[in-house]
C-alpha cells in the first residue's frame, strides 16, 4: 500500500493555482506525479529536483512537463517567470531562505504553495499529530502485505524548523503569506506576488 501522504494535499495544493496561470515550478517534483497533474490543467511546467533518480523516474513517466536534475538553489531561476510555483514536502531538505529564490521567480500576481512539514514539539503539535497516528499504525498493519515502490524518495526526519519557527520565517521573508496547520505534520504556506 504504501500511502505518499503528500499525494492527499494534491487536490489543496490544485486550489491555490491562481485564474489564468499559464507557468508553474514544481520544486522538488519527485516522480512527476504533482507536475504531471499542474500539466493536465494546461500549464507549461518544469519540474526540478536534485535528485537523478526521482528525475529519471518522472522523465519516463511522460505526461508533458520538463524535467530536469539541479538544486534550485543553483537552478538560475528566471525573475519573474512562473504564475504558480509549488514546493511539496521539499522545503525541509534545503535551508529555508530559500524561498527568497522561489519569490523572485514568481510573476506579478503569482503564487508560492508550499506543502511543508515540521516536528512534533509543542502540545499543539501533539494534538494535531494524534489522529494522524493512528492512521499510521493501520497504514503500518497493511504495508507488511505490500512491497515498497520502486522509488525510494530520500526522507529529512525531523525537519529542522518547528511550526512556529516557519510562522516566524514565512512572516520575514513572504510578507502577507498564510500559513495553516495540516495533518500528517504538515502545513500550508501560501504567498502571492505583489
Amino acid at each position: 500500500m504504501n500511502v505518499n501522504y503528500n499525494d492527499h494535499y494534491h487536490p489543496l495544493l490544485l486550489k491555490q493555482v491562481p485564474s489564468g496561470a499559464r507557468a508553474a515550478l514544481d520544486v522538488g517534483c519527485g516522480t512527476g506525479r504533482f507536475a504531471r497533474s499542474l500539466a493536465k490543467r494546461g500549464l507549461d511546467v518544469e519540474g526540478v529536483d536534485a535528485d537523478a533518480h526521482v528525475v529519471e523516474a518522472a522523465r519516463a513517466a511522460g505526461g508533458g512537463p520538463w524535467y530536469r536534475q539541479v538544486d534550485v538553489r543553483e537552478a538560475q531561476l528566471p525573475e519573474a517567470r512562473y504564475d504558480f510555483i509549488s514546493c511539496i514536502a521539499s522545503l525541509h531538505h534545503m535551508p529555508f531562505d530559500s524561498v527568497l529564490t522561489l519569490r523572485k521567480a514568481l510573476a506579478p500576481g503569482g503564487v508560492l504553495a508550499v506543502l511543508g512539514l515540521y516536528p512534533i514539539r509543542s502540545a499543539a503539535d501533539a494534538v494535531w499529530a494524534f489522529p494522524a497516528m493512528s492512521v499510521l499504525k493501520v497504514n503500518r498493519l497493511l504495508d507488511r502485505r505490500h512491497p515498497a515502490p520502486s522509488v525510494q524518495i530520500p526522507m529529512v526526519w525531523p525537519p529542522p524548523l518547528t511550526y512556529a519557527e516557519t510562522r516566524r520565517e514565512s512572516a520575514r521573508l513572504l510578507p502577507g503569506s498564510t500559513l495553516r496547520r495540516l495533518l500528517f505534520w504538515r502545513y500550508l504556506l501560501v504567498y502571492r506576488a505583489q
